[in-house]
């Protein structure tokens, strides 16, 4: 017997509407000739326009998305050859330290951001985007980490054993057999830890410099005398960036068929 109650589509439609309508309000107020939110007074382009003159967010912009870049690369690096010798490992010591190794995640960031900013300090790096990059591959390397760790759980040994069979040395079976098999993982880390880089503010408020400045500590900024309008046309143009970019994976990822059965 089919379930009628109309009461689970009633739910998924209230957080549907919670998630989605504040994203959806920035986009329609960034087209408001109103420098109010709450004002609705005529469409109008000018934002869009203030936007493209304002150098500092652009500049912010390109500073979040170096350093986002910059961060999960390391990460990326660091995280993959980690899991890898972690599972070749078959010390005692190898559970406190893969636990040791999840802690950059689990701190609360204020804390976390505060270490750092001492670290720094008492080593006499000159604050900016050095530190930013430092502090914020050490956040991203646990995410990666996690996701080349559970490929590797799935993982055929049998493969690289192979490999080895057919004379393959250590390094040639990494780069021919395992890597290949990790790259969806390292790639899935790489993202995860691109926005998560992109996205900080506390972290990275505590070891930036005065002369850099990213997008997230740009609004944070600008929260003091109230966010102007050019924020919500650049978290609009973010957002149409976004979903070009999933609807072309999605295009690009969907299997083809063949012409010839």
């Amino acid at each position: 017997m089919k379930n009628r109650t109309f009461l689970p589509n009633l739910f998924l439609g209230i957080v549907t509407v919670i998630f989605y309508l504040p994203i959806v309000l920035v986009a329609i107020y960034s087209f408001n000739e109103n420098k109010l939110t709450s004002v609705w007074s005529g469409f109008s382009l000018k934002w869009y326009q203030m936007l493209f003159q304002d150098e500092a967010i652009f500049q912010a912009l390109l500073n979040s998305i170096f350093l986002g870049v910059c961060a999960s690369v390391n990460a990326a690096i660091i995280g993959t050859l980690g899991a890898v010798g972690f599972s070749r490992i078959r010390a005692r010591s190898k559970g406190p330290v893969e636990y040791l190794s999840m802690l950059p995640i689990m701190i609360p960031e204020i804390i976390l951001g505060m270490v750092f900013m001492a670290f720094f300090s008492l080593l006499g790096l000159p604050f900016g985007m050095t530190t930013l990059i430092l502090s914020h591959t050490v956040f991203c390397i646990p995410y990666v980490y996690m996701l080349v760790k559970a490929r590797l759980v799935g993982m055929d040994p049998s493969l690289v054993e192979a490999a080895r069979d057919l004379g393959a040395g250590d390094a040639r079976a990494f780069f021919d057999v395992t890597l290949p098999l990790l790259a969806p993982a390292i790639a899935s880390g790489m993202l995860l830890s691109f926005a998560m880089s992109f996205d900080d503010v506390i972290i990275s408020i505590f070891v930036t410099g005065v002369n850099v400045n990213t997008l997230p500590i740009l609004i944070y900024s600008q929260l003091k005398v109230g966010v102007t309008p050019e924020i919500n046309a650049l978290c609009t143009l973010m957002l149409a960036a976004t979903i070009l970019l999933v609807a072309l994976s999605a295009v690009l990822g969907r299997p083809r068929r063949s012409k010839h059965r």
